[in-house]
């Protein structure tokens, strides 16, 4: 692969380094509203929501995680 490859595929890694930047602070965000709200709400359909969202951001989380090794694993 030449210069110019790697340097694209590098530029791409650190947007997307960034951005499991961000998804990690939103599931937090969420997870700490989550645990916030009482017992009886966390049972209740908006609880369940969270809780389905908070799966999903960690699924993306991990997801932007392998994308970024498999990059990494490209320019070596």
């Amino acid at each position: 692969m030449n210069k110019d490859r790697r340097k694209r595929i590098q530029n791409i890694i650190d947007r997307l380094t960034d951005l499991e930047t961000e998804i990690e602070k939103i599931q937090d965000e969420e997870q700490e509203a989550y645990d916030n709200l009482p017992e009886s709400l966390q049972e209740c359909e908006k609880g369940e929501r969270m809780s389905d969202a908070i799966d999903s951001l960690d699924h993306a989380f991990c997801s932007v995680g392998d994308t970024i090794s498999y990059l990494d694993e490209a320019i070596q």
